[in-house]
């Protein structure tokens, strides 16, 4: 009697351990992912500040500063909407994981369901 609860209870400690090691590596690779996606969008966005104000400390001769506003402007806007852009990719992939880690918690059921059912018709 004891070696079969002994047996049982490894093998729901064994499934336990073995998705919670799932549900963190998909953790852990969301993370990953929306870091890469905050590092690009900070690259990009400093690559572009960047260029507007070399422009800004060296103009044109033929460029005088008030033209220059137009550009800071859109620089500045561009540099939202990727931020925005990023926020949103960010939000896809959270209910992305969010989806997979529910599906990982319906598993044990649902492998439990068909156990229970089987023993119901004999």
């Amino acid at each position: 009697m004891s070696a079969r609860f002994d047996d049982g209870f490894s093998g729901y400690t064994r499934q336990f351990a073995a998705l919670a090691h799932r549900a963190n590596r998909l953790a852990l690779e969301n993370a990953e992912s929306a870091f890469g996606v905050q590092l690009r969008t900070f690259e990009r966005n400093a690559n572009a500040t960047a260029g507007f104000f070399g422009e800004l400390v060296h103009p044109d001769p033929a460029a005088d500063l008030p033209s220059l506003l137009p550009k800071g402007l859109r620089v500045a806007r561009e540099n939202l909407q990727r931020l925005a852009s990023a926020g949103q990719e960010i939000a896809g992939l959270g209910l992305q994981t969010g989806q997979e880690l529910a599906e990982l918690a319906r598993q044990p059921f649902q492998a439990g369901n068909g156990k229970h059912q089987g023993t119901k018709t004999r």
